[in-house]
């Protein structure tokens, strides 16, 4: 069962984003594990995992697999577009170690209650008795997950555990503190009202770039603290976020370019002015 703070992990890559750097994982896992994160979530939003392909994303989960055994909590995200491809990433998270895996709802098409409970329960069977997630993302998956399908997925499968919910606002994300169930908290604005409410942990965006700003806020959840980390958030979020997390990362010692995927682009010159301004106010 996951717990604490994970870092959703970024995806390195190299030559123009052309392929995964499966040698920075290692590294970059060091880096995240030293500021004393619980766990990582590989492949996700902040992953760029829906921009790869099948055998690209097996390889990225072994490596992160590989990197956290044994000293850190390694979830995988399986969602794909595909029920059939979904269970095959799940199935194959699960046959490599991973701790749990974790599936959003399948984009573009609004799937009603039952297509998207036989999607979940597909991939939560493929996976068991792994602990399966479902990422509750409304904004990138264009709909929000109904509450009568979590509860059917509830009675229908034995390791369907819990949610990660990035919804935004708190009226947004307060339906999904269901008892339970373990909810993480994605918004890092958001992480004092959710533990305040039970949450048993948080998987950030930001994490990947700055663990020791959400190791923090989620060892204190104070609102002050809060407010300190969503504004780091936010200055991120201005910016292309995950050229410029990267950026960051390199610019705090670890070994990782800024390449994306496109059709996600790199930093303009001001930008990365941007960044290094962000990184040295929060090592000051």
């Amino acid at each position: 069962m996951l717990h604490g703070a994970i870092a959703a992990a970024l995806t390195p890559l190299d030559g123009d984003g052309a392929s995964p750097d499966e040698d920075a994982v290692a590294p970059y896992v060091d880096f995240l594990a030293s500021h004393g994160v619980d766990g990582v979530l590989a492949l996700g939003t902040t992953g760029e995992g829906m921009l790869f392909d099948l055998d690209e994303r097996r390889r990225i989960a072994e490596r992160f697999i590989d990197a956290g055994r044994d000293r850190l909590q390694v979830a995988v995200h399986c969602g794909a577009q595909t029920t059939a491809d979904t269970v095959a990433l799940a199935e194959h998270a699960t046959m490599y170690g991973a701790n749990a895996v974790a599936v959003i709802a399948p984009p573009y098409f609004a799937l009603d209650a039952a297509e998207l409970l036989a999607h979940f329960e597909a991939a939560a069977r493929a996976c068991s008795p792994t602990p399966f997630y479902v990422y509750e993302f409304r904004a990138r998956s264009g709909y929000a997950v109904p509450l009568d399908v979590v509860a059917s997925l509830r009675e229908e499968t034995s390791n369907f555990v819990g949610l990660k919910v990035s919804d935004t606002p708190w009226e947004s994300f307060e339906p999904y503190l269901i008892e339970g169930l373990d909810i993480f908290v994605g918004p890092e604005a958001l992480i004092p009202q959710g533990f305040a409410r039970g949450a048993a942990g948080a998987v950030s965006g930001l994490g990947g770039s700055f663990p020791d700003a959400v190791v923090g806020l989620v060892s204190d959840p104070t609102p002050e603290r809060g407010a300190r980390v969503a504004a780091l958030r936010a200055s991120l979020q201005a910016l292309p976020f995950h050229a410029a997390s990267k950026t960051a990362l390199a610019l705090r010692g670890v070994p990782i370019r800024p390449d994306v995927r496109r059709p996600l682009r790199a930093l303009r010159d001001d930008e990365r002015h941007e960044v290094e301004r962000i990184v040295r106010e929060w090592a000051g």
